[in-house]
């Protein structure tokens, strides 16, 4: 089976953890997103991956090659200019080899989640749809695109971002597509796959399928759900099998350095040759490679960015750190905030 990844946006409710890093590329306990993703589809029966990317590209060619290292296929189909997400499919059908009948699997790399993906593939081939759309549900779904189906599970309708939604079902960002329906999608412009192509095979008759799965999943679009998917990976409340240890309280990647009496809690991640001092405390953050938290400091909920320094007794809550900040001795930044 192949699939399409797509890796091209900006991510600027990341800022400043993207102001030099794609945001796929951002470390959730300690394997970049993109990776964490593949992995999941490599085990889904997925051995061919095409990229969509387009903001820094060449990250993604450097980090992840022809994808052998991670026993798949990678290729690359790269924007000139934003395309939005179904202009993205479509430039990337090109390196696609399946034909017109089978299916493509399409998934957005800002989303971990730990649904079921052969089974959402097995109810699209059963169905005989055009697309199946993998929906989970939320308590407040005005910030999402709402889904609702039929008691069968056919797609009625696609309503993005209502201010009543008609239902908690939402569009989780992972499609199975007949390899025609992305064929059929207009090249060469700008196309918005939710508003759009959606829309479009509803009004045509298309079989378009809902596949309801509760499993974990967040997006990982700003700042602080990002520090909380990568507590929640390094704790293990979602299948992740390209985390880099087992699961726990704290996940220390190599060359970590932590005082004995410093204690770490709530799925910290603390990167390569990161330092955490006598007595500090790091709870539910990640410390990115490098990053330094001084003695007595108290860090959490946070994102601490490479070879950023925290001094002495200072105290972050909720606080997102760019790379090589210093925040001096004894500070206590306002929760929430963003140090650059």
């Amino acid at each position: 089976m192949e699939a399409i990844l797509l890796v091209g946006g900006l991510g600027t409710r990341l800022r400043p953890l993207t102001d030099g890093l794609p945001k796929p590329m951002l470390p959730v306990a300690g394997v970049p997103v993109v990776v964490h993703q593949i992995v999941r589809a490599r085990e889904a029966g997925v051995d061919h991956i095409v990229l969509a990317t387009s903001y820094r590209a060449v990250v993604f060619a450097d980090a992840l090659g022809d994808g052998s290292r991670l026993d798949v296929r990678v290729d690359y189909a790269v924007e000139d200019e934003p395309l939005g997400t179904g202009g993205a499919i479509r430039n990337a059908a090109a390196h696609l080899r399946s034909a017109e009948d089978d299916p493509v699997l399409v998934f957005n790399g800002d989303v971990i989640d730990g649904h079921d993906i052969r089974a959402q593939v097995a109810a699209h081939e059963a169905a005989g749809a055009d697309a199946t759309l993998y929906l989970t549900r939320v308590d407040d779904a005005r910030a999402y695109g709402c889904v609702p189906t039929d008691a069968a599970g056919r797609v009625i309708a696609f309503l993005e971002k209502v201010p009543e939604p008609v239902t908690d079902q939402i569009n989780a960002g992972c499609y199975v597509f007949r390899r025609a329906v992305v064929d059929a999608m207009p090249s060469g412009r700008a196309v918005s796959v939710e508003r759009e192509t959606f829309p479009g095979l509803l009004s045509a008759g298309a079989h378009v399928l809902g596949v309801v799965d509760r499993s974990y999943w967040r997006d990982l679009g700003t700042p602080e759900s990002y520090v909380r998917g990568s507590a929640d990976v390094v704790l293990g409340l979602v299948d992740a099998p390209a985390r880099p240890g087992p699961a726990g309280e704290v996940l220390l990647l190599e060359g970590a350095d932590v005082a004995a009496d410093a204690r770490l809690s709530g799925g910290t991640c603390v990167g390569v040759d990161a330092v955490v001092g006598a007595g500090a405390v790091v709870d539910g953050s990640v410390l990115l490679d490098g990053a330094n938290v001084g003695a007595g400091a108290v860090v959490r909920a946070s994102a601490v960015g490479r070879k950023a320094r925290i001094g002495a007794d200072a105290v972050l809550d909720g606080v997102i750190v760019a790379d090589g900040v210093e925040v001096p001795s004894g500070a206590r930044p306002e929760p929430g905030a963003r140090l650059t």
